[in-house]
């Protein structure tokens, strides 16, 4: 059985992100009708149709679909191997993919960007910022190769190394006329008082659990989309908030009059690396785990 090439998978990849056989073919810098051609031989090469060719439109098949998650996973494997052969075989050396959420991203990644080129100097490291549902999606098509993420958080087809916990507190305006910081009562919040990020950042879940939150006339009906704008909001005292002990210290709080607090009874979450199963990988990502903890 004659195997398809790698130029063949990257070609493919390429169509299924584009979705453009014109896009797709400049993107991987050869001509269309070459492009089309190594499309047409992969397809016969596999004995199925990848795609559905109008003259409006590119779609990919369903089992097209899969293919293409696999061709990613084939891809990356091929790079690894090239990387560890010129690397000679030193860990976390070459290109790493690291997807990362928003809520740890501006904590973690100005500590964690200049002991990473200190301790391994010769890893090329690229981000993604985006929150947990979408680079836990990545992370299984083989776009990433590993997740810093929050957790509890249901996940699939990963293994997990937890990290640290990271406890919630209370943060407000430090002159609020909201409320008293020292005498701090959830069952007392005025209505809508509660300040939370949108549905889809996994640090609103985790507030409302952490913190005991089962009054939702306390919440807002207003949902930031960001840290900096649920942190411009309770400086301007619209409302108070829960940061965890990651924020401690760090520029977002800078210049403002935001100050956190203790919490009676608060838990937290915990901070944690993810990795597709079966990585050949796993030992890197123990070793920038423990970096990580030491940060």
């Amino acid at each position: 059985m004659k195997l398809p090439t790698i130029k063949q998978l990257q070609y493919f990849i390429a169509l299924e992100t584009h979705q453009h056989f014109g896009h797709a073919a400049a993107s991987c810098f050869i001509s269309q009708s070459a492009f089309s051609v190594a499309i047409k031989e992969l397809e016969s090469h596999l004995g199925i149709q990848l795609v559905d060719r109008t003259n409006k439109r590119v779609t990919i098949t369903e089992t097209g679909r899969d293919i293409a998650r696999q061709a990613r996973l084939c891809v990356q494997n091929i790079e690894y191997l090239t990387d560890i052969a010129r690397s000679n075989q030193q860990p976390l050396t070459g290109k790493l993919s690291l997807g990362i959420i928003p809520t740890i991203a501006p904590f973690i990644l100005p500590k964690l960007m200049p002991a990473l080129s200190v301790r391994y100097p010769d890893l090329k490291l690229y981000l993604r910022e985006d929150t947990t549902q979408s680079i836990h999606k990545y992370l299984l098509s083989g776009e990433l190769d590993i997740i810093l993420i929050a957790l509890p958080y249901r996940l699939s087809s990963v293994e997990v190394m937890p990290l640290f916990e990271d406890r919630f507190l209370l943060a407000c305006n430090k002159n609020s006329n909201i409320i008293q910081p020292d005498q701090y009562d959830i069952n007392k919040l005025p209505p809508e008082s509660i300040l939370l990020l949108e549905d889809g950042h996994c640090l609103r879940d985790h507030a409302l659990s952490a913190c005991h939150i089962k009054n939702q006339e306390c919440v807002s009906r207003f949902s930031a989309s960001s840290l900096l704008t649920l942190i411009g909001m309770v400086d301007a005292d619209i409302g108070i908030t829960y940061l965890t002990e990651m924020s401690l210290g760090s520029t977002l709080l800078q210049n403002t009059s935001v100050a956190t607090y203790p919490l009676p009874n608060a838990t937290g979450r915990k901070i944690g690396l993810a990795w597709r199963k079966g990585s050949a990988r796993f030992e890197e990502f123990k070793l920038l785990g423990q970096l990580i903890q030491g940060l």
